[in-house]
């Protein structure tokens, strides 16, 4: 089930939920086996092997939450993403290992509890053994929309989604009964560089720009981009080979860590990417990357 955009909705039929920025997962478990399942019904069962435990909380059980990496109890999704190229060592697992964000149960030992309303699948949800599984937490509910908007804001998280108590759960169907207010905000940029995956097979990540009103281009720090569908990788493949260039466009000093294994090129290309706020240094907070925008010329784009 999936929430509706818009202003948080008031009233004593609504809760409320931190709209987690991370990886929306089903975990099912049948006959003792579980299956992780992300979107499309991709299987990312090996990715995530901190919840192969999960079995132990019931034979039969299906759960709906997000995966999260928390980095000062906030998400880095940027991160998380990386964990979906090939599955992690061991010593990655145990040194950062990711959290499983619980929020709706969907079948409980056989019994289909999707016409059951919100209250009831939560109270069902608080009686299993969640605390029992160190990479399981369950999501917090709490009363106040407005003062958690106002608390997921200054903590620079995703936003919040509002839940009818009386609601049902209709699987893959976008629903009023959630709705989901998200403090993004979508701005164009120029790439001036990229980096290339490990395996050379993928644009890893795009290192994004603005104009500086003085002639040159201010670094607006990187935005993941391994994760994109195979279509958009090709089309950024051939962009950044075209534009290739000897020199970063950007001006002033960029960060070492970022630098290194960075390919430069022409900022002719245009994308579009949703961001949490700008930093005192000018970079994007934790940038997503949503398009390439052939629609957009190059010297349309501007600093906000």
């Amino acid at each position: 089930m999936l929430a509706t955009p818009g202003a948080l909705p008031d009233g004593p039929e609504w809760v409320y939920e931190v709209r987690w920025d991370g990886l929306r997962l089903l975990a099912e478990v049948a006959e003792g086996r579980l299956r992780l399942v992300g979107a499309g019904d991709r299987d990312l069962t090996s990715a995530f092997p901190e919840l192969h435990g999960l079995p132990a909380l019931a034979h039969d059980v299906v759960l709906d939450g997000a995966v999260v990496l928390l980095a000062d109890g906030v998400p880095d999704a940027t991160a998380l993403r990386r964990r979906l190229y090939a599955p992690p060592p061991p010593a990655a697992v145990r040194a950062r290992p990711v959290t499983y964000m619980v929020f709706d149960v969907l079948r409980l030992y056989g019994v289909p509890l999707l016409d059951r309303p919100w209250h009831e699948r939560r109270a069902t949800l608080e009686r299993l053994d969640l605390a029992g599984h160190p990479a399981v937490a369950l999501s917090p509910v709490y009363p106040d929309g407005p003062a958690l908007l106002a608390a997921t804001a200054q903590r620079g998280m995703e936003g919040v989604v509002a839940k009818a108590r009386e609601s049902g759960y209709r699987p893959g169907r976008t629903s009023p009964d959630w709705v989901a207010a998200s403090h993004r905000r979508r701005r164009m940029c120029l790439v001036g560089g990229w980096r290339p995956a490990v395996d050379g097979a993928v644009v890893d990540a795009l290192l994004l720009g603005v104009p500086d009103g003085r002639g040159g281009l201010r670094y607006a720090g990187a935005v993941d981009t391994g994760h994109v569908e195979d279509a958009v990788q090709r089309v950024l493949a051939k962009r950044l080979a075209v534009d290739g260039a000897r020199r970063r466009p950007f001006s002033g000093v960029l960060p070492r860590a970022e630098v290194t294994g960075t390919l430069w090129c022409a900022p002719r290309t245009v994308v579009e990417v949703d961001h949490l706020g700008v930093a005192a240094d000018g970079r994007l907070r934790r940038p997503l990357f949503r398009a390439v925008r052939d629609d957009v010329a190059p010297d349309a784009v501007a600093d906000e």
